[in-house]
């Protein structure tokens, strides 16, 4: 699809514009400057034509600032990505001198610019919008992007300006999310796959607030990566903006196939990595276990082997999950993380045949039956899988409530046995014949 990058000063009403545009609150918007700091993608359309919409930080030129410094090359990167650009503007405030150097570094990029002049609330208000004919653009959209008046004809526009569409066969890719505690690396592993500056990376927790998707195609790999904010207690997250974050990142694991967890080597597996992995677990996702900054570790030949065994400890009683030692600084085995993903993906997946089940699981049960209770004895008679997203399967027997945990746990651990379904969490129901 083409994009279209949205750009200006801090504090415009970029995200709030963006949001209108997507038709939900997918940016971060809150009244203090410097909100949105990633590139942030959505999709809308308008007479019949998709389009996906970059939100990017406010632009300020000349700072000491560190995010600001981050924020501007995030923003150029927007701008070299976009076919199109709307350059937003207040028309309340007027013009000021950090629009005038947006103007000078959008002149300089030779694509469409459309100028917005946001916050026209009214048509009387129109005539404020008049000044910006000084930044040297052709034509003014003033717009509400709180109300949406005047969005119409600026969409009308940038449907005129859009790329050739060229016809793609709809595709249904993994979804792989990348989540964690703060500054355990997540961003650096994103920006390391890709090869680019695709998030904005600091030795700061919590620098990456929004969740951000990229498609990913290369070395033979295909799917949708996702990069979060770090995940970090609630008696910690003092900040409304984080607070959002956190649940957006939150909102990433309900919506993923499989998640990356990273740790961070130097620290070990804490408490908040456990509560992140249950919050994988619960939602019945995938996941791979990826312990980064292992090249800051001293260690032996035995150091990975021990540090691996003592995870699936904390992590018991579900052990059955990749875990892979990285350093996204040195880019060490971080495809290999990804091939993990993906079998995890594959995994998940799976359909075993009905027949094949009853062959495998029948004997087995017989040999080894539910305990009797009360002089009862359960019968299992049969065996199938679910059409479920999640690995389920129903067992079919005479006394399903007899069955208790430690058997049902036993009939886990077999099946994980004679089929592969590592990373993955599976689903067994006892259901009267």
């Amino acid at each position: 699809m083409a994009l279209v990058a949205i750009i200006g000063r801090p504090n415009v009403g970029k995200s709030t514009f963006f949001n209108r545009m997507v038709g939900r609150r997918q940016a971060i918007v809150d009244e203090y400057s410097g909100v949105t700091r990633d590139r942030h993608y959505g999709t809308t359309d308008w007479g019949g034509r998709e389009f996906s919409l970059i939100d990017t930080g406010g632009y300020v030129s000349g700072t000491e600032d560190l995010f600001e410094k981050e924020i501007a090359k995030q923003v150029i990167i927007a701008m070299q990505e976009a076919n199109i650009i709307i350059f937003v503007v207040d028309a309340k405030n007027g013009v000021n001198d950090l629009d005038k150097d947006v103007a000078k570094l959008l002149r300089q990029s030779k694509k469409p610019v459309l100028l917005v002049a946001n916050k026209i609330d009214n048509p009387i208000q129109v005539s404020e919008s008049y000044e910006f004919y000084e930044l040297g653009f052709e034509k003014i959209f003033p717009i509400s992007a709180i109300n949406g008046s005047g969005t119409g004809d600026l969409l009308d526009e940038v449907i005129s300006l859009l790329p050739e569409e060229l016809e793609q066969e709809p595709s249904e890719l993994p979804r792989i999310s990348v989540v964690g505690r703060p500054n355990a690396g997540k961003s650096s592993f994103v920006n390391a796959l890709l090869g680019v500056e695709r998030n904005i990376v600091t030795d700061i927790a919590g620098t990456t607030r929004d969740t951000i998707d990229t498609n990913y195609n290369a070395f033979g790999f295909e799917f949708t990566l996702v990069d979060t904010a770090g995940i970090r207690k609630k008696t910690k997250v003092h900040e409304d903006l984080e607070f959002y974050s956190v649940m957006r990142a939150i909102r990433a694991i309900e919506g993923s196939d499989v998640c990356v967890l990273m740790i961070d080597a130097t620290e070990g597996i804490g408490q908040q990595d456990i509560n992140i992995f249950g919050l994988i677990q619960k939602n019945r996702k995938g996941v791979v276990v990826l312990v980064n900054k292992w090249d800051l570790v001293e260690k032996d030949t035995h150091t990975a082997k021990e540090y691996e065994a003592l995870i699936k400890e904390r992590l018991a009683p579900y052990s059955d999950v990749p875990v892979i030692f990285t350093s996204v600084l040195e880019k060490q085995r971080i495809h290999k993380a990804l091939q993990a993903a993906l079998d995890v993906y594959k995994n998940r997946i799976q359909r075993i045949k009905t027949s094949e089940l009853n062959e495998a699981m029948l004997p087995l049960i017989e040999r080894f039956p539910p305990p009797a209770l009360k002089g009862k004895y359960v019968k299992i008679k049969y065996v199938q899988q679910l059409p479920t997203h999640v690995p389920t399967f129903a067992f079919y027997c005479n006394l399903p409530q007899y069955i208790k945990d430690p058997y049902k746990r036993f009939i886990e651990n077999q099946m994980r046995k004679m089929y592969d379904f590592t990373g993955v969490p599976i689903q067994i129901f006892f259901r009267s014949k």
